[in-house]
Order: C-alpha cells, then structure tokens, then sequence
C-alpha cells in the first residue's frame, strides 16, 4: 500500500508578505479555504493509501498537527527537522522511519506546497505507475508543459518503458528563455514535479550506492531520536553533519531505475505572486481579488486584503499584497525579485521577515492589536482544553479581560473562574496561567503596561510545550 511522505519544509520567501518564516506557504490558504498542507493531504481521498508521514522542521511542528488536527487526518509520523537539509536527506528519514515501522511501502513523496487543479488526472497518473514502483523503479512525475517557462528545471524523456512511462534519459537545470522554448517544441521534456514513487528500500539502496554519507548521517539521526507527543525528534548533531543534497543529484541522476511518468493536472509550484494570479479566479478585467478590495479602471492585477480595504484606480499588471503589518506593491513581471526585500529585513533584523503579528501557539494565538510606549493590547486566544505556559513577568502587569468564553486563571497558589465581560489583573512577579476549560475558544483582551514591555521579560515555570 502506499505511504504518502509529505514534505512540508521551506520559507516560500517569494510569497512575502503572507509567506513568513515561521508561518511559510504550505500553511497559508491561498487557493482555497485549506491550507496548501491540508490540499496536499485531501488530494490524496480516493486513493488507497496509509496514514501520511509528515517531514518538517521543528520551528513548524504545532501547525503541522493543529492543521492536521482541523481536517481530522491521523499520521504515521511527524519528523522534526532540525534544520533544512534539502530533499535527499528528508526522503531517507521517511523511508528509514517506514522500514522500521511497516512493511517496506510504496512511498509517494509529495511537496505540501503545490497546487493541483485536476485532481483526478493526478490520481490517475499516481495509479498507473503503481505496479512500476512495486517493481523497483524510481518514478518520478514530468509535468507536460504548457509554455516556455524557466523558473523549472527540466526532464527529458528517453525511450519508452511502457505506454505511459520513459526512461530518464537527462534531468536539465532550469533553461533560459531560448532554450525552454526548444524544449517546448520537440515535446520531449517536461518540468521537474519533485514528486516521486518507489519502494523505501530501493530508495534507501540506491542512496547507499550513490551517497552513503548521507544514509549514514540519517541513519544515525533517526537511531538517535526522541518521542516528544506525536513528534519524532531527530538526534540534531547527527543530522547537522549531513550533507545538504537534493534527491535529483544524490540519486536519480545516477541510478540505472529512474522512470519518468508525464503528468497533465494543472500542476502549479505557486512560486510567486504571479504564479498565483494565473491559477486564482478573475473578474471581468483580469483581476484576481481576495479580501475588501475595490477596483476603479484597474486591470490584470493580483490584489490581496488581510486587514483593512485597498482601493485600487488606474493600475494594470500590479500585485498588492496588506497583511496587518505590512504591505508589497510589486510589478507582476518583477515579483522573483520580493526575495530581496526579504534579505533586507532579515539584514535589519525586522521581525517582518520572520513572522505575522498574529502568532500561533499550540494552545492558541495571540496578536498585538495596539502598543506605545508603557503599554500593549494583544487580543488572545486559547483554544478549548489548552492551557498557557506558568510564567512570571517582573517588569510588567497584566490586565485581562475575558470577551468570549470563560477562564479558568492560576494565579500565585489561586485558581479563579472569569466568565465574559469580567477581569482580573495580574502584579508584577506573580506567577500565572490561562486555561480554556470550556467547549468554544476562549478570548482575552490583554493589557500590558511598565516600563519594559519585551517578550523576553519571562520566566517560565513549566511549559507544557507551549510556550508563549
């Protein structure tokens, strides 16, 4: 049976400012009312598979099990990266923690950031290349082309295995203009997908052939890792030794089994704002619209509110992109270039690069809806059951007050019920907690006010892996 492998790590620093490193573009809704993670898992219904395994880093692991949690989808697993080290050594723990706790499947590696728009198409191609796999081939997924584009890099196809699969007779990097029209033309290459089909030992034997470095690092990595809820956290001096490899050089540019199996799906890697606004809906004049927009003779323009209305007159070819705390204006032919945007804030140390105002807890969120200089507003959410860290602040005090839902508030050696529209204040260097015992989510308003309002003003007395 297969196992579906999802890889679900990257920054999408391209699809700023939606896309933050900690909350990057798998797990944004961006095409429709799922994240791209949640897409990529749903596409799977119809498909006779096993529970998916889910590869991401650390940083992201309690998106990664809310979102999962939101769909009610089990997994086989959660591996914590450490850090990113690129598609090989991802792929080797999958297939390392499937041998160890099942019966050698049939891994489909997936990226949790691409679109698929003809679902059943690609259920298809998956289907007919099942046998092929069962086999020992090391499938991989061509995308057939629909324009000369150079943003991919490329597949070529050599002679045929059977009615719907090829030899892999050249992977190409990613061609200049000229060139990906040649490409187009002779009908014989398609874009590289990333995705993949083969058994976990024949993957695991090619890597040991090709690139034993890498299968050793795993190998101890995962031999050294912990169980920490529904996490598999790697042994992190191991997996920082090995090499950071993508599975095209490490193995299938070498091995004598690589097959690929052409796929026309409406497959789209959603690299750019641009890329975006070709797949969304649009309006009458081109536009693709998400949010409190309105248009005045605009056209052919990608225009995005989070938070507050944009209007928009006279502009063509544009993307306009408000989040609560920051908004991109870019030309749609100009937008690989949002990257650089990205290195500068990351230079200047702005927290814009990194994360939303709004943050996610695994117990909730909490978002800073207004500050000056003594004093914070955040608007605070704990999820029904959760419980906040215990902490104690000793340059600042705290006022809640409870909009929705009722709290259930650990205070020094007290513990207050606070029902809506009632408050309770917290001194400095009291420690303290906030629960939802209730059924619907619990919202605070929280009142910070001292001289020192940083986040780093905190000492936890117990976590419960939350944090805040």
């Amino acid at each position: 049976m297969i196992l579906p492998v999802v890889m679900a790590g990257g920054t999408g620093s391209r699809l700023w400012p939606l896309s933050r490193t900690l909350y990057p573009k798998q797990f944004l809704s961006l095409t429709s009312d799922f994240s791209m993670l949640q897409e990529t898992i749903t596409r799977l219904e119809g498909l006779e598979h096993r529970d998916p395994l889910i590869i991401c880093n650390e940083e992201h692991r309690f998106i990664v099990a809310e979102q999962l949690r939101q769909i009610h989808m089990q997994h086989s697993g959660i591996i914590l990266e450490p850090v990113g080290k690129n598609t090989a050594p991802a792929i080797a723990l999958a297939a390392l923690h499937a041998v160890q706790h099942q019966d050698d499947p049939i891994l489909l590696v997936l990226a949790a950031d691409h679109a698929i728009q003809n679902n059943e198409a690609f259920l298809s191609v998956v289907e007919s290349a099942v046998d092929m796999a069962a086999c020992g081939k090391l499938v991989t997924f061509g995308i057939v082309p629909n324009k000369p584009e150079t943003g991919y890099g490329y597949i070529k196809q050599g002679a045929a295995v059977s009615d719907s699969a090829f030899e892999v007779a050249q992977f190409v990097e990613k061609p200049d203009l000229e060139t990906a029209q040649q490409y187009l033309d002779q009908g014989t290459y398609y874009w590289n997908s990333g995705m993949f089909l083969f058994r976990a030992s024949r993957y695991l034997e090619e890597l040991k052939l090709y690139r034993p470095d890498i299968l050793e690092a795993c190998e101890k990595a995962l031999s050294g890792a912990s169980l920490d809820l529904d996490f598999t956290r790697l042994e992190s001096e191991s997996f920082l030794q090995c090499a950071d490899e993508s599975i095209d050089y490490a193995v299938m540019e070498h091995t004598a089994d690589a097959v690929v199996v052409p796929l026309d799906a409406e497959w789209n890697d959603v690299g750019s704002w641009s890329a975006l606004w070709e797949m969304t809906h649009k309006d009458e004049s081109g536009n693709a619209i998400r949010g409190d927009v309105m248009t005045e003779d605009s056209s052919d323009s990608y225009l995005y509110s989070q938070h507050r209305l944009i209007g928009a007159v006279g502009v063509k070819d544009l993307v306009v992109v408000e989040t609560k705390d920051a908004v991109l204006v870019a030309h749609k032919d100009r937008v690989q270039q949002v990257k650089g945007i990205v290195d500068k804030l990351k230079k200047q140390s702005r927290p814009e690069y990194l994360q939303h105002r709004e943050i996610f807890r695994p117990w909730g969120s909490h978002d800073t809806i207004a500050e000056g200089a003594r004093y914070q507003v955040k608007h605070v959410i704990v999820m029904p059951g959760q419980i906040t860290a215990k902490q104690v602040h000793f340059h600042r005090t705290e006022h809640w007050v409870v909009v929705s839902g009722t709290a259930r508030v650990h205070m020094g050696d007290e513990t207050r019920l606070v029902a809506e529209n009632e408050s309770i204040y917290i001194p400095v260097g009291t420690a303290h907690s906030i629960e939802n015992p209730g059924k619907i989510p619990l919202e605070i308003i929280e009142v910070r006010s001292g001289a020192y309002l940083g986040e780093d003003d905190v000492v936890r007395m117990s976590t419960n892996g939350a944090g805040y």
